[in-house]
């Protein structure tokens, strides 16, 4: 080999040497690949790139439930879009598959398979109403998914595969009959819900506490979702003069049901009557009107008007991203929780497989949620505060009680299964 040669293949061993140090300094500081190589992080199959990992949003965003299922795409939506800014999960942007339940349970449980087996979601964000969680649950478990659920809900549940970021009966139904009856000496109660499961469940609970209290159910009623026909109820409220209206209609009924009511000469504003809802939150507001549900009661974790840092700054991105006339409510801001215990789970855990993720939940705080601090149960409910919300005109609530601690999930609470 010639001297020019030898030169020659020296120069360009030297150029190698530099590109492949460059590309190995690149590959050591980008965690992903190096931190978190997708063969460890992701073992079974999961739609997880070195760069991207797939999630999937589930709620009806038509039908009668879209009333109230829209907040919390926007909610999750939101927080997915914050996190990819502030680099995404374990190094990986988050891609979003959206499907519609579109109100319909068997969609449900439809729609979440192909996310599950076709699309391979690392997890699912999604359902409202507890008759598409019970639609779901099997499926979930058929194929170790991982559902967070962001609805107040009837308890009497837990499932490996579903983190619940709503309350259950002892934090919202118990808790709000309690306020109701120690504020207000309230002895009499008519009850009043939607015809599925989460109303004549949660119902089955109150009437068990009211009775348990030594007081009376003097009605109670159930109407299809998407019913919009109160006459006659009302009328029965009218003769009856409970003390209290237990009203747990259910997304688009609220609007007919609570114009209505007011219609009827029943003023939640007035001291004759006194209503308490565990399912009306702003963004049902948004459709019947404040000044058709002023004066009405809510029993709920959340409302938009918390004056808490972390809640005036969620609020603030959250009409940043969807319009100043939007606004949130209890479900819409437990959504809002979802993708942040996700995240969470998947960077205690190192990976994004689902039973890792499932092992690492119990114990996850989340210090910045809008509603304050929260964590996650062994039980995979959570510790959360129970409120309690008057209805304004201008369609807030008013928090008029909360509780002092954090209460304690119990999903299977003692005399009322």
């Amino acid at each position: 080999m010639s001297a020019r040669t030898k030169r020659i293949e020296a120069t360009r061993r030297a150029r190698a040497f530099v590109i492949l140090s460059t590309l190995l300094a690149a590959f050591l500081s980008y965690p992903a690949l190096a931190a978190n190589p997708t063969s460890e992080v992701n073992t079974t199959g999961l739609a997880v790139t070195d760069d991207t990992v797939t999630v999937g949003i589930l709620h009806s965003v038509t039908g009668t439930m879209a009333i109230s299922e829209t907040g919390s795409v926007q909610a999750e939506k939101l927080a997915i879009k914050q996190i990819n800014d502030m680099g995404g999960v374990l190094g990986r942007k988050i891609e979003v598959i959206q499907e519609d339940g579109a109100s319909d349970w068997p969609t449900f449980a439809e729609k979440s398979k192909k996310l599950l087996v076709k699309d391979k979601v690392a997890a699912v964000f999604g359902c409202w109403t507890s008759a598409s969680r019970k639609a779901v649950l099997p499926v979930f478990e058929q194929y170790d998914g991982m559902l967070y659920y962001p609805t107040f809900y009837e308890g009497l549940e837990q499932s490996p595969n579903v983190i619940y970021t709503g309350q259950e009966a002892t934090q919202q139904i118990i808790a709000g009959i309690d306020w109701v009856v120690r504020e207000k000496g309230a002895k009499t109660f008519y009850l009043l819900g939607s015809d599925y499961i989460w109303p004549r469940t949660s119902n089955k609970i109150a009437r068990k506490h009211i009775e348990k209290l030594g007081l009376k159910v003097v009605g109670e009623e159930y109407y299809p979702l998407g019913h919009t026909q109160f006459n006659s109820v009302i009328n029965k409220i009218k003769l009856r003069k409970p003390d209290v209206i237990y009203a747990i209609v259910v997304g688009g009924s609220n609007v007919a049901f609570y114009k209505q009511l007011k219609a009827a000469g029943i003023d939640l504003a007035s001291d004759k009557w006194t209503l308490l809802t565990i399912s009306v939150t702003e963004d049902e507001i948004l459709g019947i009107g404040g000044e058709n549900i002023e004066g009405a009661y809510a029993a709920m974790k959340y409302f938009q008007s918390l004056p808490n840092p972390n809640n005036q700054a969620f609020v603030k991105a959250f009409k940043e991203m969807w319009g100043d006339e939007i606004v949130i409510g209890d479900v819409t801001q437990a959504a809002y929780l979802g993708p942040w215990l996700w995240k969470a789970a998947v960077e205690k855990a190192g990976s994004f497989d689902i039973p890792k993720i499932r092992e690492a939940s119990p114990g996850i705080e989340l210090e910045t949620a809008p509603e304050g601090y929260v964590r996650i149960h062994e039980n995979h409910h959570l510790w959360s505060k129970t409120r309690i919300g008057l209805a304004k005109e201008d369609g807030q609530y008013e928090v008029v009680y909360e509780t002092d601690e954090l209460m304690e999930p119990d999903p299977f609470p003692a005399g009322y299964q």
